[in-house]
């Protein structure tokens, strides 16, 4: 248990590849993969290897902020939303900031326009390096 990063069931997170800076993620240990939700998500070929571009609104309360997005596609998964649909997503491998500490992940990309979050960080993600307190959100602010 040393050494663990405790969080709440809402934090903002950094993703600084990506240039996006304090997005709220909900936790979810029922999610094994972390998932972000992207605009005019599109498949190109970069230096012959397969890339997507995508938009990302950082925040959910202004969707004029706009980050355009660039990753190579490191894997396309076939994921189970919670309703139960399964649905093929690209998979990109990015940094996460928590805290003070940072680790890459893996990141499927996604329509969650009708979820609350931006961002759902899953259990993978975490791997063994955060702890969940389901009682509290924003243990991470300063």
């Amino acid at each position: 248990m040393e050494n663990k990063i405790t969080i709440g069931t809402l934090e903002n997170f950094d993703l600084p590849e990506l240039g996006i800076l304090g997005i709220q993620a909900r936790i979810d240990t029922g999610a094994k993969t972390s998932s972000l939700h992207v605009d005019n998500l599109s498949r190109f070929t970069n230096g012959g290897k397969p890339w997507v571009k995508y938009d990302i609104h950082p925040n959910i309360h202004s969707v004029d902020e706009i980050i355009h997005c660039q990753s190579p596609i490191k894997d396309i998964r076939k994921v189970k939303s919670s309703n139960g649909d399964s649905e093929e997503r690209y998979l990109i491998r990015t940094l996460v900031k928590v805290g003070d500490a940072e680790w890459p992940i893996e990141i499927t990309l996604t329509n969650r326009q009708d979820m609350s979050n931006l961002m759902l960080f899953g259990r993978e993600g975490m791997g063994d390096r955060v702890l969940i307190d389901p009682s509290s959100t924003f243990l991470l602010e300063s």
